[in-house]
């Protein structure tokens, strides 16, 4: 049975670490402050920002929640970003996403300054990482998969990995990660999509598998070769008539069978989720340390 890589635990130990640095900066008369704005009234992104602000809360970060109407256009939107870049309070901005129809998402995220890019999505911030500079930003979740695999003592280096999915939020950039030279990088990446050919043959081959397809339960077991590393990142609903809700939460990796050949599999929940804040509050930190040093 494969072991059992615990982001809660490692998630914690992350926010100890960024409570730690708080504490650090305060003695520096800095505060990290963290502004997350939410056009709209999806549930899902609700949840996700009290989720955001009640984390910045518990590790002393200052939080801002900015609560729009759907019905919000892109000029308002666009102002409030303009106030944000300008206020020397605030270290991170986050759009959470999506937004409302009427408004261009890669407009609103071109707009924030890439100093306060805290979610790592400009393109800036897309092309520091890209030539390996050390001091770039990284993406929140795929930045929680490198971790969650270093700390769990599996080192990609050197190592064959699978990426399965390739959207911008994190499969792009995780393959990125983990082919930089670099700590948590140095592994042979492939990245694999809905129209690759003999997907499983690939991930077969591969020491490490992170599916990332948004597909429930989409990597079985004859995906994975005997004492792969697995890493979940989907999360998905699914109808459970036997369910006090009516569904329940799946990732994109058939957690049972596989974890029955996996050398070491995440779960869902309790894997790559609490690990995404975690690493959002981190580059909090990091962006109320690099305004400080050169205000």
């Amino acid at each position: 049975m494969a072991e059992l890589i615990d982001g809660k635990q490692i998630a914690a130990d992350i926010r100890a670490e960024v409570a730690q640095a708080v504490k650090q900066l305060a003695a520096q008369s800095v505060k990290p402050g963290l502004a997350v704005v939410l056009a709209g009234e999806d549930l899902a992104s609700a949840v996700y920002v009290r989720m955001k602000a009640k984390a910045c809360e518990e590790v002393g970060i200052h939080s801002r929640v900015i609560l729009l109407p759907a019905e919000t256009n892109q000029a308002e939107l666009e102002k409030i970003i303009d106030e944000l870049n300008a206020d020397p309070a605030i270290h991170g901005i986050l759009v959470q996403l999506p937004l409302p129809p009427q408004i261009a998402e890669r407009s609103i995220i071109w707009r924030i300054d890439p100093a306060k890019d805290v979610d790592a999505f400009h393109p800036v911030n897309v092309g520091r990482l890209a030539v390996g500079d050390s001091d770039a930003f990284r993406p929140a979740t795929p930045a929680g998969v490198i971790e969650l695999l270093l700390r769990s003592g599996h080192d990609p280096s050197g190592k064959l990995a699978a990426v399965v999915g390739r959207s911008n939020i994190v499969g792009r950039p995780l393959a990125t990660l983990l082919s930089l030279n670099a700590k948590g990088g140095n592994a042979t990446v492939t990245v694999c999509h809905s129209r690759t050919p003999n997907l499983f043959g690939i991930t077969r081959q591969a020491d490490i598998v992170v599916a990332a397809i948004g597909r429930p339960e989409f990597i079985t077991k004859e995906a994975v070769q005997p004492g792969a590393v697995v890493i979940d990142v989907g999360v998905n609903r699914v109808d459970d008539a036997g369910s006090e809700k009516g569904y329940r939460l799946v990732g994109d990796v058939a957690f049972d069978e596989v974890a029955e050949i996996a050398g070491a599999i995440t779960p869902v929940p309790g894997g790559v989720g609490p690990m995404t804040i975690a690493m959002l509050l981190s580059n909090c930190v990091k962006a109320a340390r690099s305004i400080a040093s050169t205000a």
